[in-house]
């Protein structure tokens, strides 16, 4: 809230304290400390300073000398790296033609799998073909066979009356009669 004071004498009323401790011997020797230790950084770095441009003029003369005695070096550096490089594209030269020769070899065996598989589908077919007949000779073969103990069967019972018992004894019951087999001109089950 703000009051315009209407006389010079009048004094507006303080809503902040502020308080100033006093100074012990403690808070005075942690100011030099600080001032101390700023001067100190100041001066290491103006030492550094003069380090690096010293270590700067070293360096400026070990390249000058450098460029002088490694002259020959780097002429024998290009030399050698244009013999890597020759040996580098003969090398990518031989791989080139290995890998050519690689993927007709491959071709050629997907070539050669092809046919094989084909060939074992023919025979596949083929043995289907054969086992159907074989099934179907053996079916017949024992439709024949039924036929014909049917027919020994039918050929081996006797005819007319039986033959009378003692009134005494008991008449031994009959053998069941065996289902009748289908002959070989009936269709199979």
């Amino acid at each position: 809230m703000i009051t315009l004071l209407s006389s010079p004498m009048q004094t507006a009323p303080a809503d902040t304290v502020v308080m100033i401790l006093a100074r012990d011997s403690i808070a005075v020797a942690s100011d030099m400390a600080v001032l101390a230790g700023g001067t100190a950084v100041i001066l290491l770095t103006v030492v550094v300073l003069l380090f690096v441009r010293r270590i700067g003029r070293v360096v400026d003369e070990l390249r000058a000398h450098a460029r002088q005695s490694f002259g020959p070096v780097s002429d024998r550096a290009r030399s050698i790296s244009d013999n890597v490089e020759f040996i580098t594209d003969a090398l990518r030269t031989d791989v080139r033609r290995l890998n050519d020769s690689v993927k007709a070899l491959t071709e050629r065996l997907h070539q050669a799998s092809d046919r094989m598989e084909e060939r074992i589908e023919e025979f596949n077919a083929l043995m289907e073909v054969v086992q159907s007949e074989a099934e179907d000779i053996f079916i017949d073969t024992a439709a024949t066979v039924r036929g014909v103990r049917a027919s020994a069967r039918t050929i081996g019972k006797p005819r007319g009356p039986l033959p009378r018992t003692h009134p005494d004894r008991e008449v031994a019951p009959l053998p069941p009669a065996e289902e009748e087999l289908p002959s070989a001109g009936d269709p199979a089950d």
